[in-house]
């Protein structure tokens, strides 16, 4: 199918061939039939992606602040390599349309194939011929709207909820500054709430627009027309409502909304605007500032948008999805009129020149529709199926030796941050070793690694990659909480796996991923277990020397906080932040220990966030690993001690390591970037592959670390050690 993206770094855009995402369970795939330019915040994005690296940094100062917090955590080169990796990426456009339901997912029972829909999300109504939306990011178009209407459908809900957020009154009078899409539409919804407007803005034929849509007067705003036109409305009393729908550097929007709101009026920020509030005139007036966020409540909330979570009706009136579907019978009962806003519908296959005519300011317009063809061809092709969860009851050997001269063909199952940043580019530059294909959710995101590292195929399909018989190995790198299930379908298959830890988040599904090793004769697995294949760690350990007593290791772990709105936050669903990173520092611990655990303890503070965990050992060792979140930015994030026999190890952050003794010895000079060893655990397990030896870590040794991982939160909950069984 064909996306419409752009390249953030290069500016370039591209109406893309990409593959057609999954139906996942908790939504629907819909088939584009309109969907609508936001002229406001898609041409801020697509002019950012033009500017200079400079201008980049100086349009998003917020996005420098991300960057300088992640090199004082890892270092210059691998955030050169995070930054660039995303910059140099295609990311995608639009954010509402209109299409019909083409596939209904697992678990929806509200619309049916063939129902038309509004959908809403920049991750999910995208423009693009086909997108998976889920359940609270569409609503059912009324019968007789029109579907180039029904685009309307998101870009109405922020209009509605700036509105909601302003608390109109019928007799009151309000002013929009900004007639450009979302100001238009708030005019409309105010004249239809009883509410007299004025409208500003410079562009004439914006405000004549708006006039003839309700507007009782309209104006330039540095002319005196505005401010006459408020004070003959409200008897000199200024304006009930401010709404600030305009974008831009200028301060002009927020000094007018001062001047003529009246004493303890309401100004609403809906737009992308400068807001250099001028004291006195906000103070003296008692003004009342607020911010509309969007469609309305539930934007931003992951358990709302993706797992569908809806917020009771009692606590919450007007939802994401219930401000979608009032806009929309807004719309059908001819309350809101958007025929007259449409300036342009183009073909969806001249996206770019689209762009680039608005962008030039050749195409003058408030709104423009792509429209979509429905080709004959695509129409009798079956519908895409859902991945499928269920694994036949059947035996499934592992894959016959390879031939050790052939390349290894790898597949990977996700393509986020982490896979792209710190595992693809060394596999990229890795001889004998083939990148076949890549399997995302999202199309997009398989069609920017294949570009990016040469696969050669692209998919939204994991049944074809498991029944592909040509692939050696699998890499899973998705989210948390898929990656038991992933790498038990794809033991059964016979694929030797590698997966980024966690290996599970329940013992229950550990116990899943055991069964399919007894089920299938199948014990190819790796988890990404990195930190014990860091050189400067192994020669630190080499340097120690053979250990004859109990050893002391303290591992302190300056995680950080998390930014909002990560999906590590999401414990519900991804565990917690322990049950997905603290593997690494047990089983470095367990390496250098040369044994696994044998009971674990924990106490947290409050919020189980900062975690001390006691891990003992056969011969009497202990290890204490110190998980903090309330730690500087600035500090080191793993330091490591380990003391036995009259000698100490120490590990500073992967940056010097030392050993004391009868003879001491420090790392010579600092490395060019923290090398936790990702490109010598791909080694190790290509070769594993390749010759078809022992894998570079004992499964014994990867169920001993996740079942003592898990045994944490147990600990938190009972208050008392855990004592762990052998592990098989």
């Amino acid at each position: 199918m064909k996306q419409v993206v752009q390249n953030y770094k290069s500016g370039e855009l591209a109406v893309l061939d990409v593959p057609v995402p999954g139906c996942k369970p908790g939504g629907v795939l819909v088939r584009s039939a309109f969907s609508l330019i936001s002229t406001g915040t898609e041409l801020m994005k697509v002019s950012e992606a033009g500017m200079s690296m400079l201008g980049k940094a100086r349009s998003r100062p917020d996005q420098v602040a991300k960057v300088m917090q992640s090199v004082a955590t890892n270092g210059v080169p691998a955030t050169y390599r995070k930054v660039m990796g995303k910059l140099d990426s295609y990311t995608p456009l639009g954010y509402s349309l209109c299409g019909v339901v083409e596939q209904v997912g697992a678990g929806i029972d509200d619309v049916k194939v063939g129902d038309l829909v509004a959908c809403a999300g920049n991750e999910h109504a995208l423009h693009a011929e086909l997108n998976w939306v889920p359940k609270n990011l569409y609503a059912r178009v009324p019968d007789g709207l029109a579907p180039r209407h029904a685009a309307f459908g998101t870009v109405g809900s922020i209009a509605l909820q700036g509105v909601r957020q302003g608390e109109p009154q019928l007799g009151e009078v309000a002013l929009v500054i900004g007639l450009g899409l979302i100001g238009q539409l708030v005019v409309q919804l105010l004249a239809a709430s009883g509410v007299r407007v004025v409208g500003a803005d410079p562009d004439p034929a914006r405000c004549e627009l708006a006039a003839r849509r309700g507007a009782a007067a309209c104006g330039d705003p540095a002319s005196a027309a505005v401010e006459s036109a408020v004070a003959e409305l409200t008897g000199g009393h200024g304006v009930d409502q401010v709404y600030l729908a305009a974008g831009g550097g200028s301060n002009q929007p927020v000094e007018l909304a001062a001047r003529l709101c009246r004493d303890r009026g309401r100004v609403v920020d809906i737009g992308k605007c400068r807001l250099d509030l001028p004291w006195n005139a906000y103070y003296e007036k008692e003004l009342d500032v607020r911010f509309s966020r969007s469609y309305g409540p539930g934007r931003y909330d992951p358990g709302y948008e993706l797992e569908g979570r809806d917020y009771p009706i009692g606590y919450v009136r007007w939802t994401e999805r219930r401000n979608l579907a009032c806009f929309l019978d807004l719309l059908a009962r001819g309350s809101v009129d958007v025929e007259p806003l449409i300036s342009h519908v183009a073909d969806f296959d001249d996206a770019v020149e689209t762009y680039q005519r608005l962008k030039d300011g050749e195409l003058k317009a408030v709104a423009v529709l792509f429209k979509y063809p429905r080709r004959a061809e695509e129409a009798q092709a079956p519908a895409v199926a859902a991945p499928a969860v269920a694994v036949p009851a059947v035996n499934v050997k592992p894959t016959p030796a390879r031939a050790a001269r052939t390349p290894v063909r790898l597949a990977f199952v996700g393509a986020g941050n982490y896979a792209t940043s710190m595992l693809l580019p060394h596999l990229v530059q890795r001889e004998g070793v083939e990148l076949s294909t890549v399997v995302t959710t999202t199309a997009l995101s398989a069609a920017n690694a294949q570009r990016k590292f040469g696969f050669a195929e692209a998919t939204t399909d994991l049944d074809a990659v498991l029944g592909d018989k040509s692939i050696d190995a699998v890499f899973v790198v998705t989210r948390h909480s898929s990656h038991a299930e992933l790498t038990r379908r794809a033991l059964l298959a016979g694929k030797t796996v590698f997966v980024e830890k966690p290996l599970a988040l329940t013992e229950d599904e550990l116990a899943g991923v055991l069964e399919a090793v007894d089920e299938s004769g199948n014990d190819r697995l790796q988890v990404g277990f990195n930190r014990r294949f860091a050189p400067l760690l192994r020669e630190a350990r080499q340097r120690f020397g053979t250990r004859t007593g109990p050893a002391n290791l303290r591992y302190l772990v300056n995680a950080g906080r998390l930014q909002h709105g990560s999906w590590y936050l999401q414990q519900g669903t991804e565990g917690s932040r322990f049950a997905g990173e603290g593997g690494h520092f047990i089983d470095t611990a367990s390496w250098l220990l040369e044994a696994d655990p044998v009971s674990v303890y924990a106490v947290a503070t409050s919020g189980n966030e900062d975690l001390q965990v006691v891990l003992r050992y056969p011969d009497g060792s202990t290890a204490t690993i110190s998980y903090v979140t309330s730690g500087p930015a600035g500090f080191p994030k793993e330091t490591l001690d380990l003391v036995a026999d009259g000698r100490a190890l120490r590990l500073d952050d992967f940056v010097r390591a030392s050993v004391y003794g009868q003879k001491r010895w420090v790392s010579s000079r600092l490395p060019k970037a923290r090398d936790k060893g990702q490109n010598a655990e791909l080694a190790a397990f290509i070769k594993a592959v390749r010759t078809g030896g022992p894998m570079p870590v004992p499964l014994q040794s990867l169920v001993a670390t996740t079942a003592a991982t898990l045994a944490v939160q147990t600990g938190l909950a009972g208050g008392a050690p855990v004592t762990l069984a052998r592990a098989r």
